[in-house]
């Protein structure tokens, strides 16, 4: 089969050059730019740029486009609501889509409860709405997060958010009654039971992770807040900006069961794990886990902006009426964009595509791990899969230059890559689950060959 990547001039090109000057005249710097490619149009797992170069896409927007560039079955849906209802909001006047796609969510998240789901445009949105429903249905103050997790970019979704640079710094100040808590990243954790690298799996036996004891939880919050005064624990399951980190079942577990001895809401955050990117619909469905509430964004609309706050009944409906909503959330077009999501989701099978997606990956990863000494970790769930980077692998510092390379040298070839982690040391792939099998392995093929320009061809870096 001929290669799907087209390389017609140096990335990026002078028409794509022209459009950053451009940009950077007319846009403020704080909005990154990682590429500096300027992109025309997209098919799937395949876009093109305005110097008519095509590259693979592994970015996915950052994980939007689980049913790749411009599915016809959304496409479609989209263009039949225009014919219908662009805007009204809900607030206003109801409209059929809404509540069509707050049923199928209600019905499609864990858990067989009685459930209410509202819409808002954004994650960090849906974060903070979330938020404000724990606080007021349990009259409780307080917050607890985790080190690595991103949340958002909103005062509440950042105080939320870990990292420091750039999501913080000089934002401040921050909301209050925010408290963080250890992550269970295992390959970072002094007494995990095995250095080995690779996560345990979430399938069997407990994976003896030191977070895994409810007496470990009371110890750290012991120290931090009275677990009276938490209305919620926000928590991924897998973290997404913080590095791809699934975390163990036994730790999450325990946290669970802490959080229901004492009366506080579970809030998952599925913002980057939901819609069958783990090889479940739902992360929560590795952990047998029934949130309390569920949060989602990303790939629920197919590229339109729409998130999702869907909570068990008694708390959505403990807010008084005119305490949640906004003049966007669940505009027509995104939840009848959203509708043939779930659809495309359950007819193409999309979560074991997931699975078959990320057992692909992983098989090259682990490869590629073998040959560099650089790659001191492959890890993910389903299709979720990233590769830490270090200098050394016993210190296991981190090398964010040598990503950043691997980065640059996929960009040259043709393949657009995401960097993520706290120490901006992981390489990870939000690839469309609809790519195709031929296109996945070239987009490998030119990763593969991009860790070797920048490692060295191996053994070792």
């Amino acid at each position: 089969m001929s290669s799907v990547i087209r390389l017609v001039t140096e990335i990026p090109g002078p028409k794509s050059r022209e459009v950053a000057a451009r940009r950077e005249a007319a846009t403020p710097r704080g909005v990154a730019a990682s590429s500096g490619i300027a992109l025309t149009h997209a098919d799937n797992a395949v876009v093109t740029d305005v110097d008519g170069n095509q590259l693979i896409d592994f970015a996915g927007g950052i994980g939007v486009l689980n049913t790749g560039h411009r599915h016809p079955d959304i496409v479609e849906a989209v263009r039949g609501q225009l014919d219908h209802l662009t805007h009204a909001c809900f607030a206003v006047s109801s409209y059929e889509p809404y509540v069509a796609l707050a049923e199928r969510l209600n019905r499609i998240t864990p858990g067989q409860h009685e459930k209410r789901t509202l819409f808002v445009n954004t994650g960090a949105e849906a974060i903070e709405n979330a938020v404000k429903i724990a606080r007021y249905a349990t009259g409780r103050p307080g917050i607890v997060c985790f080190e690595h997790a991103f949340h958002g970019r909103t005062n509440l979704a950042m105080a939320l958010t870990a990292k420091v640079m750039p999501y913080k710094k000089g934002f401040g100040p921050l909301a209050p009654e925010i408290y963080r808590v250890p992550f269970p990243y295992c390959y970072r954790c002094d007494s995990a039971p095995s250095r080995a690298g690779l996560h345990p799996p979430l399938q069997g036996a407990a994976s003896g992770c030191c977070q895994s004891s409810p007496a470990y939880w009371s110890r750290i919050f012991g120290g931090l807040v009275d677990p009276s005064q938490v209305a919620a624990i926000v928590m991924e399951l897998q973290l997404g900006e913080g590095g791809f980190i699934p975390a163990p079942p036994d730790a999450v577990a325990a946290i669970v069961e802490f959080a229901r001895r004492h009366g506080v809401v579970f809030i998952a955050d599925e913002i980057q794990t939901g819609f069958g990117r783990t090889g479940q619909m739902f992360a929560s469905e590795h952990y047998d886990l029934v949130p309390d509430i569920i949060v989602t964004a990303k790939s629920l609309a197919g590229g339109l902006p729409l998130a999702a706050v869907t909570g068990r009944a008694e708390l959505m409906d403990a807010v008084h009426p005119g305490g949640l909503g906004g003049t966007y959330g669940g505009n027509p077009l995104a939840c009848a964009a959203a509708l043939a999501v779930l659809d495309v989701m359950e007819r193409e099978c999309l979560p074991e595509r997931a699975r078959g997606v990320g057992r692909t990956i992983r098989t090259r990863f682990e490869a590629l791990q073998s040959r560099h000494s650089a790659i001191g970790d492959v890890r993910g769930l389903g299709a979720m899969v990233a590769m830490e980077l270090v200098q050394d692998p016993q210190t296991r510092e981190p090398d964010p230059a040598l990503t950043k390379r691997i980065q640059a040298n996929a960009l040259e070839r043709g393949l657009l890559i995401l960097i993520t982690g706290t120490y901006n040391n992981v390489v990870r792939v939000l690839v469309p689950l609809t790519v195709e099998d031929a296109v996945l392995e070239e987009g490998l093929d030119t990763l593969e060959q991009a860790v070797a320009a920048a490692c060295g061809p191996g053994p070792g870096r």
